[in-house]
């Protein structure tokens, strides 16, 4: 096996930390929660992983302020079809990226802006922990098949 388990007819399933990190790869946009201010804050973005971290860049403001200001921050990452879907949500602090190996490292990652934008910055995502879920999709079960 490949280390993905193959979806059964389970409506959930915890994942193990390489399906996550597998499904992590898969997919370029994710969600960075962060709080500013006491207010917590959602932004898409688009990333990339790399050794076991995750990557994205960034310009200057809310976003970079509100990443680096904080101990923790989390990333999720998800997808689905008609049939399934999946979650995955990595806890963990970022970094914004100044070292001249770093910069280099990051720049052989392949991440470049969706947006037309100059964004300057790569931050690291470097995880301190990482949880994922499977979804099967199906009809809710009768209220008398629920124990009680």
């Amino acid at each position: 096996m490949n280390g993905v388990s193959e979806p059964d007819n389970t409506p959930v399933t915890v994942l193990s930390e390489d399906e996550a990190w597998k499904l992590l790869g898969s997919t370029s946009l994710g969600r960075l929660v962060t709080s500013i201010g006491g207010q917590a804050e959602i932004f898409p973005v688009n990333f990339v992983v790399q050794n076991k971290s995750l990557l994205f860049r960034t310009a200057e403001g809310t976003k970079l302020f509100g990443t680096v200001t904080n101990d923790q921050v989390l990333f999720e990452v998800d997808d689905h079809n008609v049939a399934e879907g999946w979650s995955v949500v990595v806890r963990g602090r970022g970094e914004v990226l100044y070292g001249a190996d770093e910069i280099a490292e990051a720049d052989q990652a392949g991440l470049y802006p969706w947006v037309a934008t100059v964004k300057l910055r790569y931050v690291r995502i470097v995880p301190s922990s990482i949880s994922g879920r499977r979804f099967v999709f199906g009809p809710e079960p009768d209220s008398g098949d629920v124990p009680g």
